[in-house]
């Protein structure tokens, strides 16, 4: 003899069919990490960007070591490029074709985002429209560092979506001393380059952003190698400022 099935059971079945079934969560933020060239250590940071992203939840990842090969098609499957990637020493050799030189810019033109972290973006010296893009680099004669050592990094643009509520943090690793600068950046955090550790004897600049087009830039110039990133306010930084260049907004900021 069949079960009657409950009233209340009955009251849900038909409130689902009429509003429908929850909506599935919202699908990530999709990242692709621009690597296989560094002169620095990017089979080991590579994966440590990559995890350090997926692990909030909000970011799918993929990397490619060949960004020469890449093209509209390619990006277009993309929220934000992420570069760990330069051609600092090789520039004839790696030079990226035409093609791929104009997908790129199109796509953060467009209203997507880009990332560099540390060096990512020390590349293409001759080439005007990257170099106002990623806002700063590494600039041969004039650009340093010393040691690797620990210092403070001072949050300095209190009011920005990636930075604000955070707190000064401690790092230990390499910090830069007058990085090539566009005119056009919004300096989020700092750090003092020390006397003492070969530095330049004022605050230089270790996070910034920019525009291009409708599109946004944040360079991270922490992270020279995993030990960098494994500092709670580099891990910060990077994820708040991937979000913020795929999308102009960081979840959970207030306003």
């Amino acid at each position: 003899m069949p079960v009657p099935i409950p009233f209340q059971i009955i009251v849900a079945l038909l409130g689902m069919i009429v509003m429908g079934t929850p909506h599935a969560a919202e699908p990530a933020l999709r990242v692709l990490i621009l690597s296989g060239q560094n002169n620095h250590d990017w089979r080991a940071t590579t994966p440590k960007l990559k995890s350090i992203l997926e692990s909030t939840g909000q970011f799918s990842v993929d990397f490619t070591e060949h960004p020469e090969q890449c093209d509209a098609a390619t990006f277009a499957k993309y929220d934000v490029l992420l570069s760990n990637w330069n051609t600092y020493g090789q520039p004839t050799v790696t030079n990226w074709p035409a093609a791929t030189r104009a997908a790129f810019l199109d796509f953060v033109r467009s209203g997507k985002g880009f990332v560099s972290v540390h060096a990512g973006s020390s590349s293409f010296y001759d080439w005007p429209e990257y170099q106002q893009l990623a806002g700063g680099s590494w600039k041969i004669g004039q650009t340093g560092h010393g040691p690797r050592h620990e210092f403070t990094v001072k949050i300095v643009a209190k009011n920005h979506p990636i930075t604000r509520g955070l707190a000064d943090f401690v790092t230990t690793d390499e910090l830069w001393h007058h990085t090539a600068l566009q005119t056009n950046v919004e300096i989020l955090a700092t750090a003092f380059s020390a006397p003492e550790w070969q530095g330049s004897g004022q605050d230089e600049p270790v996070a910034f952003t920019t525009r291009f087009g409708k599109g946004r830039t944040f360079n991270l110039l922490l992270g020279h190698d995993t030990k960098g990133m494994d500092a709670r306010g580099f891990q910060q930084l990077l994820c708040r400022g991937t979000e913020w260049a795929a999308t102009g907004k960081v979840l959970g900021d207030k306003n």
